[in-house]
């Protein structure tokens, strides 16, 4: 379990050492380009610390470091092979990343100090050294973001190597363990950044990034009683923070291997670096870039586990030719141009294990009420799957760019004696108010895990549902009609209500009386 208080200091020295970078890039170019940047910066810092931990425990026993051992020519081929094999890639000594900041602040001579040059090289060698390596997969245009030479930066190679010159060294000083795992180092500066940087010209950026919160939840459920997972998945993964969440749920923290999808570029890069900087080996899992709607990297592979936080309400072709995609197929009808939010469903459904696939999803409550097509999905997924476990209902402005309240839909595809019922959960009072945001405490993810566990009526706050029940509501999933929240008001004294508004009113005329004989006495 992460140590709390650790995690606020290494956060709050985190976001005062960004604070410092992004004030030096300020005014070079627009903020929402910053994190591209800084997260390189991080990455390529945490890649090359690995590197040297790596090939120091590989030559304890020969009372060499890694850079004297490179020097030797003879050593060399074999020092390569052996980055390749265990971390996917090569950093030669000379581009190791306290070698660039030593010729930031000690270079000896001209020909010593650091150019953006060097830093350009070094992330050119690196990727290079994966080049015909199956690891490329994982390595291929990881910097892209990062230009180096993008104008903005300066307009001269002096400019610019001043600029990011400044950034490495701020880096170099931010005082955390890169290798503890606890600790989502990229994925915390992410949200420090866009905190930082929110309201640069509405650029937010959130909805690549689930709060900790719902995080925790959709991780917690979807993997109760389990030890390891032979497959976890997120098919919208952005950040893949959620997909790193539940790795830490799981009782052994055994993944077999990761699946993930993200169509935006940036947040692609920003996923394979984070699966890296956690310790997870590059042959160990699989981000694909694409359109999960339109275009399913997935194939045949079966989830043990899937977690996925859609886009809400995001628009799609809705064309009739997805009819032929066995995801779609089973029902004859696809969700609506307008809403997508069950398509993203219908995806993780196809690629449940049988044997014990779970989902938890987030998604807009629309999806339990609305008519149409949607309607004709729940039904097939009630009636014809039954693999929809449990309702529950959020607290509004939970996340990122958005205010509304959202529900999260646990499907599982062996119920274990559930299967003739749904639980229903109202946990929109559940969370800490914030100035800008509410958060998902520890202590209310506490209160819906144990009542999912438990699975038994709780008044005001949740309900089992018989099937039969279901079926009377016509799959109409809406939360307030099987959980009664509603609070009875103190009944009204009309006697005593009267006598305040006759007694308001005597006082009114009082005054109006007083105010009338002043304008009198000044003759008005």
């Amino acid at each position: 379990m992460m140590d709390s208080n650790k995690y606020q200091a290494q956060a709050s020295e985190l976001s005062q050492k960004l604070w410092a970078i992004a004030n030096d890039l300020r005014g070079n170019m627009d903020a929402s380009k910053f994190k591209n940047y800084i997260l390189g910066t991080i990455f390529y810092r945490y890649l090359s610390e690995r590197t040297e931990m790596y090939m120091e425990s590989l030559l304890k026993n020969d009372d060499m470091t890694y850079v004297q051992a490179y020097a030797e020519e003879s050593f060399r081929e074999q020092l390569e092979k052996w980055s390749l094999g265990g971390l996917g890639y090569v950093i030669k000594p000379s581009n190791l990343f306290r070698e660039l900041v030593r010729k930031i602040v000690k270079f000896t001579d001209d020909a010593d100090k650091f150019s953006i040059e060097d830093f350009e090289r070094a992330i050119s060698e690196l990727i290079g050294s994966t080049q015909g390596h199956p690891s490329n997969k994982a390595f291929d245009g990881l910097f892209n973001d990062m230009r180096l030479q993008d104008p903005d930066l300066g307009d001269t190679v002096s400019e610019r190597t001043d600029l990011i010159g400044k950034v490495i060294v701020r880096v170099s000083d931010i005082d955390f363990d890169l290798q503890d795992s606890q600790f989502d180092v990229l994925g915390t500066a992410y949200m420090i950044l866009i905190g930082l940087f929110a309201s640069d010209a509405g650029k937010k950026g959130g909805e690549f990034f689930t709060p900790a919160g719902p995080s925790r939840l959709c991780a917690t459920l979807a993997t109760l009683g389990l030890d390891e997972a032979k497959t976890v998945g997120d098919c919208t993964c952005g950040s893949a923070s959620m997909l790193l969440e539940v790795q830490k749920h799981l009782k052994t923290e055994r993944v077999g291997h990761f699946y993930g999808q993200e169509q935006n570029a940036t947040t692609y890069n920003l996923a394979r670096m984070n699966m890296l900087m956690h310790g997870v080996n590059w042959a160990d899992f699989d981000i694909y870039k694409g359109d999960t709607l339109t275009d399913d990297k997935y194939g045949d592979v079966q989830m043990t586990v899937q977690v996925c936080n859609p886009p809400y309400s995001l628009k799609w072709s809705a064309d009739p030719k997805h009819l032929d995609d066995p995801r779609y197929s089973g029902i004859g009808k696809l969700a609506p141009k307008s809403h997508s939010d069950l398509a993203f469903l219908q995806h993780m459904i196809y690629h449940m294990e049988e044997e014990d696939g779970r989902i938890a999803v987030l998604l807009p409550h629309g999806v339990l009420f609305r008519g149409g097509s949607e309607e004709a999905i729940r039904k097939y997924m009630i009636d014809k799957l039954n693999r929809l476990d449990a309702v529950i209902g959020l607290p509004a402005n939970l996340f990122h760019g958005t205010t509304i309240p959202v529900c999260l839909l646990v499907l599982k595809s062996k119920r274990n004696g559930n299967s003739g019922n749904i639980l229903f959960i109202d946990a929109s009072k559940e969370f800490k108010p914030g100035k800008n945001q509410n958060t998902l405490e520890q202590e209310h993810i506490d209160k819906i895990v144990k009542a999912y566990e438990e699975r038994k009526d709780i008044p005001k706050f949740a309900h089992v549902a018989d099937m039969s029940e279901i079926i009377d509501n016509g799959h109409n999933l809406n939360i307030p009609r099987y959980v009664d929240t509603f609070e009875e008001e103190k009944p009204v004294n009309l006697v005593a209500v009267k006598a305040e508004i006759k007694e308001i009113e005597t006082k009114k005329q009082a005054a109006i009386e007083k105010a009338e004989g002043f304008l009198k006495e000044l003759g008005l």
